[in-house]
């Protein structure tokens, strides 16, 4: 180490491979001073001039700003701020063309200048040296402080770097032609300059820092040697001419004979590297409190009449440099932001300058002529002669036109400075270094996208991990062995499975589910595994099916030896009579209108008494039988009586249709209406059928096995009944002619769908049954209306009209009905109805009984 700095110190300086020698052309801007130009109309102001993240807006549109004034903070790593130029008012925010050979759109800030200059509070530091290392690092990041001479790396990081620094390289070497900015500032601001190389002393502490200047510049390595006499660990170095020796890894070389490894950076082997302009700033933001709002920018090239360097604010527009240094265009000009080596050509003056601007280049078509078309390699091997960074560029550009980006990196693209050494000398005029800018663009995004799938991929697998983990985990959760039973838990396991054994062996009938619900909650307390069993459940339900089915075949042996013939006759007779009285019936309504003195036999009504008392105690025989078998819902009724209760409901339907034929042949007679005879037997029929019902109730509550037929007084007793109920619906009839058919009968009386409440237990012959009676008995009683409106109108005109025959049988009854008072009819009114109900309801339960 002692020998390398006693070398250093005498000046010994160590040669890198390749290099080439363009011509310099730095005496057409280097006579002159730095020359201060006017504001301009407007700044544009890109949010980023650096490598690293952008920083947070913290003003808007039309805010009014002053120069030095923040206009975003930084917010994430390697992101620094920057300031207002100028002051004035913020015109717009928006996305404007960046510096940069695509002219991508960046975000801007565009001030107009007010003309005043003013600046904000500054804050200077005249003794710096009472700093401490983390304030001096915060000052250069607020001050937005970058590297001026290459990509715009953050000065802060390097100031806070964390390993041991050996040797601090100041970059004064400016190799590129036409470039003179740092030539000029080390001539006019050498003592600035060595300020800043102090300070960056102060803060990384290195063992020697050697300011590399090239022989051509004799000026400046003067005046930096005059400005750092008082400084003995500052070495003013001067190096040979040689394009690139400015590179970072070059100069180190030449300097210091030491290789910064492939893919590594200067601070790998100690060595720190700044520009010559990123110290002025240095010095400007401690010493001064300035933020880094300008710089010095060399405009130059055959087409501006006064070429020289300029202190240029940031964001001033390209445009306005060079019409301030008298730019004379000439057709297809072009005009280049940087030297001609590394500079890249604007699509557009309008762009601004930015923190990395060290020079505008406008040459004419003899100083810088336009390249020609590519042609063939002919490997003539200049390139790779030429080479700085000992690569082979022939390669290089085989594999970036086959985009075979696994055999750029093993050539080592990454180390290309991209310096267009070998560009230079290529005979055959390839672009060499676009086709290595290309290949580096998307390496690094085929990189980045290695990245995300990589990401990706761990997120997934990690996912996948933890559900497996929680699934293992949750089938552990299951496996895991109950924890130890206390005693006292053991002696309630074990009462309460006595308890279901002792249950078990008394003999009384228990619930097989219950226990075997009781045995899995014991298993379970005691921890072993579960197992159904069914076998009592099985048992239970075997014995029930057993004594089911026994029970089954009790009840069919005893329906076999216990008949009842007298119900199944009765039944049967009680049909026959039914019968036999419709069919009576049909025959004297056939026949009566065509007699009119003939009485209603008796024996007619003796036979409808007859069939009610036979249907009552057949009613009465059924019911017997149901209440005797409550228990069997399995037993069917015995075959004769579906036959008795078929042949019953065959014979309701034949009257029920012969009643249907009278009506329908009625309405077509224009003859007489027929005598009160009929109506007579309608009502007669009614009463003793309501008689007949109730006789058979008190014989059924009275003797409830007896047979037999009712005594005749009973018979006499139905006739007198229903001679008086005739009387009583003549007169009835009367009172409804008088009425101007007021009183017709209702919907539900013209139908007779008066539904009984139980209407779905009652049997359908009744209903047919019933049905037809009150058809027939409301045809009486219209004809009866009828008869006594035409005997009102002619006033009783003729005999056959207004005197009605009279019955032997009846002709008493009449007489007794005549002298009864007002009171008495009404009350006979009453009884009847109340005796017509009764027999209703008999007959409902009748029904349901059935």
């Amino acid at each position: 180490m002692e020998k390398l700095l006693e070398q250093i110190k005498k000046g010994t300086v160590w040669a890198f491979p390749g290099g080439v020698h363009p011509p310099q052309q730095k005496t057409l801007s280097n006579s002159a001073r730095i020359a201060r130009l006017p504001l301009p109309d407007k700044l544009v102001v890109p949010i980023k001039q650096h490598i690293g993240a952008n920083g947070k807006l913290i003003v808007e549109k039309g805010q009014q700003v002053l120069k030095g004034q923040a206009l975003t903070v930084p917010v994430a790593n390697w992101s620094v701020p920057v300031h207002a130029p100028s002051s004035g008012t913020i015109t717009d925010i928006a996305s404007m063309p960046s510096a940069h050979p695509s002219a991508l759109p960046e975000l801007s800030i565009i001030i107009e200048p007010d003309g005043k200059d003013q600046w904000c509070e500054l804050t200077p530091t005249p003794n710096p040296s009472e700093l401490s290392h983390d304030e001096l690092v915060d000052i250069i990041h607020q001050a937005g402080i970058s590297g001026m001479g290459g990509a715009g790396f953050p000065t802060y990081v390097k100031a806070d770097i964390k390993q041991p620094i050996e040797f601090l390289i100041v970059n004064a070497v400016e190799c590129e032609p036409y470039i003179t900015a740092d030539d000029v500032l080390m001539r006019e601001h050498a003592k600035q300059v060595v300020q800043g190389i102090e300070l960056m002393q102060q803060i990384l502490n290195p063992t020697l820092c050697i300011v590399g200047i090239e022989d051509n510049k004799p000026e400046a390595i003067a005046a930096m040697k005059s400005a750092a006499e008082h400084n003995a660990n500052i070495v003013i170095q001067t190096v040979p001419t040689v394009y690139p020796s400015g590179g970072e890894k070059q100069l180190i070389k030449l300097l210091t004979n030491r290789e910064v490894p492939s893919g590594g950076i200067p601070a790998d082997i100690g060595i720190l590297v700044h520009n010559t302009g990123t110290l002025f700033a240095v010095q400007q933001a401690v010493y001064e409190g300035k933020p880094l709002i300008e710089r010095v920018v060399t405009v130059t090239g055959n087409t501006i009449h006064n070429a020289g360097n300029v202190w240029a604010l940031l964001g001033t527009e390209v445009k306005h440099l060079l019409d301030c240094q008298g730019f004379s265009p000439v057709p297809q000009q072009r005009v280049v932001m940087g030297g001609p080596m590394m500079g890249f050509t604007l699509p557009t003056v309008r762009i601004g300058v930015i923190k990395t601007t060290n020079c505008i280049l406008a040459p004419d078509h003899k100083e810088l002529a336009e390249p020609g078309p590519e042609k063939a390699c002919i490997r003539c091997s200049a390139c790779a002669d030429a080479c700085p960074a000992s690569l082979l560029p022939q390669q290089l550009q085989w594999f970036a036109k086959s985009k075979e980006y696994d055999k750029l990196q093993e050539h080592n693209l990454f180390d290309c400075i991209e310096c267009g050494a070998c560009a230079y000398v290529c005979p055959s005029e390839i672009p060499l270094v676009q086709y290595y800018r290309v290949a580096k663009v998307e390496i690094k995004e085929q990189q980045a996208e290695k990245i995300k799938a990589d990401r990706a991929k761990e997120r997934f697998d990690a996912r996948k991990e933890r559900l497996e983990r929680e699934q293992q985990e949750r089938q552990n959760r299951h496996k895991r062995k109950p924890a130890a039973k206390t005693s006292d838990e053991k002696q309630k396991v074990a009462d309460a499975l006595a308890r279901v054994k002792s249950k078990s062996s008394d003999g009384d009938e228990k619930s097989a589910v219950a226990a075997a619900i009781a045995r899995a909650k014991a298993k379970k307390q005691q921890g072993e595994e579960l197992e159904p069993d069914n076998s009592e459940v099985a048992k239970e339900r075997a014995l029930r099916k057993e004594k089911a089915r026994k029970y089954k075949e009790q009840k069919a042996a005893e329906g076999e030896s216990s008949p009842t013939p007298d119900d199944k006759k009765s039944a049967v007779a009680a049909a026959i009579a039914r019968a036999k009285a419709k069919k009576a019936a049909q025959a004297e309504q056939s026949a009566e209108p065509q007699s009119d003195e003939a009485p209603a036999p008796a024996d007619d009504k003796k036979a409808a008494v007859a069939a009610a008392i036979a249907r009552a105690k057949a009613k009465k025989a059924a019911q017997a039988e149901q209440n005797a078998e409550p228990q069997s819902d399995e037993a069917t009724a015995p075959a004769d009586d579906k036959k008795a209760a078929v042949a019953a409901a065959i014979a309701r339907a034949k009257a029920k249709k012969a009643a249907q034929a009278e009506q329908s042949a009625e309405p077509q007679s224009d003859e007489a209406p027929a005598p009160a005879d009929d109506k007579k037997a309608a009502v007669a029929a009614a009463i003793a059928r309501a008689k007949a019902k109730k006789a058979a109730q008190a014989e059924q509550n009275a003797e409830p096995q007896s047979n037999e037929a009712p005594a005749p007084a009973d018979d006499k007793k139905a006739a007198v009944a229903a001679a008086i109920a005739r009387a009583k619906a003549k007169k009835t009839a009367k009172a409804a002619a008088q009425a101007q058919q007021s009183d017709e009968p209702s919907a539900a009386e013209q139908t007779g769908e008066v539904e009984p409440e139980n209407s779905q237990t009652r049997s359908p012959a009744d209903d047919k049954k019933a049905a037809v009676a009150a058809a027939i008995a409301r045809a009486k009683a219209k004809k009866a209306a009828k008869e006594a409106e035409q005997s009102a109108a002619s006033e009783h005109s003729t005999p056959e009209q207004s005197n009605e025959p009279q019955t032997s049988s009846g002709s008493d009854s009449e007489q007794t009905a005549s002298e009864q008072t007002a009171a008495e009819k009404k009350k006979a009114a009453v009884a009847a109805a109340i005796a017509r109900a009764k027999a209703k309801k008999l007959q409902k339960e009748g029904n349901d009984q059935s």
